[in-house]
């Protein structure tokens, strides 16, 4: 366990936390939610050990450890990507040349009798058991799992980390972090540089993982699929949730709301209290009155109701200009980068009006066709046709990097507005949380948020019909990205969207493209719908698809039967959780009443004497025996189901 008691720290001459206690379980899985500058990531640092607090105590369990995967990090070494995750290993590594030490030394001994060649042998053989524990045996194996699961290929292993991008080279920071196995693992910002098929199989290994997860992240589907604990960090103080993000959204509300309640209730009585001194205060005969209450009034603590962030970027795109039925229409489409062929013979039609998202995992090709469609990249073999009066707006998913570091907030601005919007760049700046102190600042000084919303801004000042943002919920906020969402729901152009956020392209998006192994295919439905599918598919779940062949049916039928299937499957496994979820609350409900009648018999009561009552008392305890066993029951179904 992680204890932290009465933990202070100051940031600026402010608190960023101001004798906060909790404590961390062996099991916990815990979201840290908060404003950006509350303090999240510099709680992980002091957990860590990476900076000191000024009062408060950390204490970590003797014997545990702790990892830590900062947002961003600058990997050192030329290794290749499997010699620097088998790193991780450095612990085994030291044990081995333990043990080979020690088997030499027991090797030259002759004193078989002696304590001291009895010693030897029982510290090889701990030394051994260590080693095994610690799966010393399968180092390459975990390493190759992991490194797979985080969306590197067998052919990647053996290339230098330096051939790779910074995010890639995070993932081989994270695979060393996750195969060293800490008992304590905090995170912050994990999903940063995966795509979906990776961040579910982190998803999928941390619900497993043996030990306590604590986590920053943006993306609400990640956190409600491994969280059961919130601890929100606002004002200095912490609330500690026993819920997942999506409930403790709920439960916060109705927490600040019932402080504002409190705090109206509690100023509505000083206003009585102060107007009943304010007219006795002279009366001899009510000065004891008077003086009762005045010293009410000074022990009275105030309620305070919990700072509420109002600021948030608000917009909407201007509307879309006319533009032909066909907006963009790809044929035979390809893209190599030397040896590597990313995609190939690519067809693709999107329509005016569509919704469109581009999946499937980092280095597919998705950003390479984001490209060519804007105009980019012009070395694709093949067809791609931008349509009649297309007018495209662009968000790369470097787009902040791209700004000019040495131009202000507002030069960025103004060198591209034209006409009557000139004059509207403050509001437009204002409108995306940039004050009239922030528009003199030069870009390079701006934060990886500031410098989103400001690539955001520019996207409103020409109008487009066209759409293609690359990964734009990168560096924004939960509320943010909600504002962002609601706007291009709103928008009445064409859309392309690459994102890895299922929670952002839910109900976003009315079809997916899919890149996967040099081919793209488009599937019709929701990312979940999506997700479900490609989970199926990979699990292979459907005989149906292991006996169809490719001649004896279109690859559309089969997707469509594929989905039907899911859906289904999707519809029997809500009703077999249905049925748990109705015997718990009966099991619960029958354990209240029990508990009410122990209180009863606990106190004597002259109910508790009633033949009557021993009667009922006795009802209710075998009727629980048998929701208990009826819960067993559809506990086992559901897990049957989904094995």
């Amino acid at each position: 366990m992680i204890s932290v008691n009465n933990l202070s720290v100051q940031f600026t001459g402010q608190n960023l936390f101001d004798n906060v206690t909790f404590n961390i379980g062996d099991r916990d899985r815990i979201g840290l939610v908060g404003k950006n500058g509350a303090g999240k990531s510099t709680l992980l640092k002091i957990l860590c050990g990476w900076q000191e607090p000024e009062t408060g105590v950390i204490v970590v369990a003797s014997g545990q450890t702790v990892g830590y995967l900062p947002q961003e990090m600058v990997p050192s070494g030329s290794r290749t990507v499997i010699d620097e995750a088998l790193t991780a290993f450095e612990t085994i590594d030291a044990l081995e040349r333990q043990q080979a030490e020690l088997s030499m030394q027991v090797s030259e001994r002759t004193d078989y009798e002696s304590a001291d060649y009895e010693r030897l042998l029982t510290q090889l053989h701990d030394v051994t058991e260590r080693i095994a524990v610690l799966g010393g045996a399968s180092r390459q194996e975990q390493a190759e799992k992991i490194l797979l699961g985080l969306g590197f290929h067998h052919s990647d292993f053996k290339r230098p980390i330096t051939e790779f991008s910074g995010g890639w080279q995070m993932r081989v920071e994270l695979a060393k972090l996750l195969l060293k196995r800490p008992d304590f693992l905090l995170l912050d910002e994990p999903t940063n540089h995966l795509d979906i098929e990776s961040i579910q199989w982190l998803e999928s290994f941390l619900q497993s993982y043996p030990g306590a997860v604590l986590l920053v992240s943006h993306d609400r589907t990640f956190l409600d699929n491994i969280t059961n604990r919130t601890i929100e960090i606002t004002a200095g103080r912490i609330y500690d949730y026993k819920a997942s993000y999506s409930e403790y959204v709920v439960l916060m509300q109705e927490r600040r709301a019932s402080q504002m309640a409190s705090l109206t209730n509690q100023q509505r009585q000083v206003a009585q209290i102060e107007a009943f001194i304010e007219r006795f205060r002279y009366k001899a005969t009510k000065s004891k009155q008077v003086q009762s209450r005045i010293k009410m009034l000074e022990k009275m603590d105030t309620i305070t109701v919990d700072e509420v962030s109002t600021e948030s970027i608000h917009f909407q795109f201007p509307p879309a200009p006319h533009s032909g039925k066909i907006v963009v229409e790809a044929e035979h489409l390809g893209k190599a980068y030397g040896e590597k062929q990313v995609f190939d013979n690519v067809d693709l039609t999107i329509l005016k009006g569509s919704k469109v998202a581009f999946v499937g995992r980092n280095g597919e090709g998705k950003s390479t066709l984001a490209k060519i469609i804007v105009g980019d990249i012009h070395d694709q073999t093949g067809l791609c046709k931008i349509g009649h009066q297309v007018q495209i707006g662009y968000y790369a998913q470097n787009q902040a990097a791209m700004l000019d570091g040495e131009k202000t907030v507002f030069q960025t601005i103004d060198d591209i507005a034209q006409g009557d919007i000139r004059p509207k760049i403050r509001n437009i700046l204002g409108s995306f949380l940039f004050d009239s102190d922030d528009i003199d600042k030069k870009v390079k000084v701006l934060s990886g948020g500031e410098k989103a919303r400001l690539a955001l801004a520019k996207l409103l000042l020409t109008p487009s019909n066209l759409l293609v943002l690359d990964e734009p919920t990168n560096h924004l906020d939960m509320n943010s990205k909600d504002i962002l969402k609601n706007a291009l729901l709103q928008y009445d152009g064409t859309l392309i969207l690459v994102s890895h956020d299922r929670d952002f392209l839910q109900g976003l998006t009315d079809s997916l493209y899919e890149f996967r192994d040099g081919e793209v295919h488009e599937f019709k439905g929701d990312i979940f719908e999506f997700l479900e599918y490609r989970k199926i598919e990979n699990l292979k779940a459907l005989e149906v698809a292991k006996k169809q062949t490719a001649s004896s049916q279109p690859v559309v039928s089969q997707n469509k039967l594929n989905y039907q299937q899911s859906k289904e499957r999707e519809r029997e496994l809500r009703k077999l959780r249905s049925v748990v979820e109705k015997i718990e609350k009966e099991i619960e409900s029958l354990e209240e009443e029990i508990a009410s009648k122990d209180a009863l018999l606990a106190s004597g009561s002259s109910e508790s004497t009633n033949p009557e009552f021993y009667k009922s008392y006795q009802q209710l305890k075998d009727t629980l025996e048998q929701k208990m066993s009826d819960w067993e029951e559809a506990t086992i179904a559901v897990e049957e189901f989904l094995n």
